[in-house]
């Protein structure tokens, strides 16, 4: 039963999956996250009201029916919203302040445990907390813009420009040069997209050479996100602290407490070095790390077992924390921040949602497969996990591609040849330059420096898109962006 109310979330989750990125193409983002979140506080007062364990398990399974709405829709309208030179560093921090939620739902459930151990609000004041974050997205979405994307797709450019405008440009000038590069942008790469494919379904996301490439990166980091050792911790921290000799209920509180604040700081950390170090040394860094930290873990956890070595049980507590850092600096801000960056529009929420389906069936394993493995064999199971980190780094290494100094639209068209890129950046370099000869705005790039205050500030904000750093894997030519301002 404890196992039934445990996945009867991720089973709401599942049922809602698939035709979640249907809705959120179909009637737009905000109003998928309106939805979501009405489910959500639906099923949150039916758990609240529960009287029975049937009950309470059936209004679980209405939350993640809901909850599936909000994680495929967010985090698309966070990408399709930010600056570009923002983007990685806010959609980063999206799935990093996972470790926020988590500490404050392992306060609050503790507080009321304690606090009213023997009464029936001990679950219900867990339950009403649910309630807080839905309901303030249900009453403030609707003053949060569209995503301009979306806009465009259906046939509302004069939206798309007035929210890039008003958000993009220095100020509501739907004319800005910024604003028409990457509006050109976005309206030139859907066109191709449609080029291409004519509907869009679940085959679509394997159907091109370049989806089936961008599909072959997305599912290999969802299982690289559960399968690097992490779920060993995540969900069974109590049997590996037992297992070296740990057995004292609140020190294993403390060192799991510390655990998550100690994720959540180098994850909030990591996701404001995105743009400066690059996707794909941090992910590098990461599986390297992960490697030779698991393999000294399980050296110590293996000591330990076999010659009761005290001083190695010891030292099988920083390793953990060590082992961390290694993956919070890319595994936490970017398997979401990443995916999302690669897909183009119109594939965007269904390939989402495979790897949310993935991480789902490898946390699945993880629950069921992990403690009967180390139940069978102890520490030698740890020998599997660093066998498969090998595999992982030596993926990474040959597929990983540096997305980092690219507008949204150029990040996504990475996986299908030159001659688009090349396209798609003449398109929006080639609408700035008619726009501002409409204005009478030519000024060569060489000239010196006399211009007004405005004229600087349009130089820089229209350059940042021209001056940002190169990729380690496609070089861009930037000799065909308009030479203005």
């Amino acid at each position: 039963m404890l196992g039934l109310i445990n996945a009867a979330q991720s089973i709401g989750g599942l049922v809602s999956l698939p035709i979640a990125p249907f809705i959120s193409d179909g009637v737009g983002r905000r109003a998928t996250l309106f939805l979501g979140s009405l489910i959500m506080l639906a099923g949150v007062a039916v758990q609240t009201s529960a009287q029975n364990v049937s009950v309470f398990i059936a209004s679980r399974v209405i939350i993640g029916f809901g909850l599936q709405f909000c994680l495929n829709s967010g985090p698309l309208l966070l990408i399709e919203l930010s600056y570009p030179t923002q983007r990685g560093k806010i959609t980063s921090l999206y799935n990093s302040s996972w470790y926020l939620g988590s500490i404050i739902s392992a306060w609050v459930c503790f507080g009321a445990f304690d606090q009213a151990a023997n009464s029936i609000w001990s679950f219900r004041i867990p339950s009403l907390v649910q309630a807080f974050l839905p309901l303030l997205q249900v009453l403030l979405i609707w003053f949060v813009p569209e995503s301009p994307r979306f806009l465009v797709s259906k046939g509302f450019e004069g939206k798309a420009a007035a929210v890039l405008a008003k958000y993009h440009a220095n100020s509501r000038d739907e004319r800005d040069p910024l604003v028409v590069f990457e509006l050109a942008q976005i309206r030139h790469a859907i066109r191709m997209e449609e080029e291409i494919n004519a509907s869009t379904s679940y085959k679509s996301l394997f159907s091109t050479p370049g989806n089936r490439k961008r599909m072959r990166l997305i599912i290999a980091i969802a299982l690289f996100s559960q399968w690097s050792g992490n779920g060993l911790v995540s969900y069974y921290i109590n049997l590996i602290l037992e297992g070296v000799g740990i057995t004292a209920t609140e020190t294993k509180a403390y060192i799991n407490g510390g655990l998550q604040i100690f994720n959540f700081f180098v994850a909030i950390m990591a996701s404001f070095l995105v743009d400066w170090a690059g996707r794909r040394k941090l992910f590098i860094a990461s599986n390297t790390g992960m490697l030779v930290t698991f393999g000294a873990w399980t050296v110590t956890n293996a000591l330990y077992i076999n010659f009761n070595n005290t001083a190695a049980a010891k030292t099988t507590i920083p390793l953990i924390f060590i082992f961390y850092f290694f993956y919070d600096i890319a595994y936490t801000p970017m398997v979401v921040a990443y995916t999302l960056e690669i897909l183009p529009y119109r594939i965007r929420a269904k390939g989402f949602s495979v790897m949310n389906l993935t991480v789902m069936l490898t946390v699945a394993f993880n629950q069921f497969i992990n403690p009967v493995a180390i139940d069978a064999i102890g520490w030698w199971y740890y020998l599997v996990y660093c066998g498969w980190l090998i595999i992982e780094l030596v993926f990474i290494v040959t597929f990983i591609v540096e997305t980092r100094g690219r507008t949204l639209e150029e990040t996504s068209i990475l996986f299908d040849g030159e001659q688009p890129t090349q396209d798609l950046l003449a398109m929006g370099g080639e609408a700035a330059t008619m726009t501002m000869e409409s204005r009478g705005a030519i000024i060569e790039v060489e000239r010196r420096p006399s211009q007004s205050h405005i004229h600087n500030e349009k130089k820089i904000e229209f350059h940042e898109m021209r001056l940002r750093p190169y990729s380690d894997r496609v070089t861009t030519d930037f000799s065909i962006m308009p030479q203005v301002l």
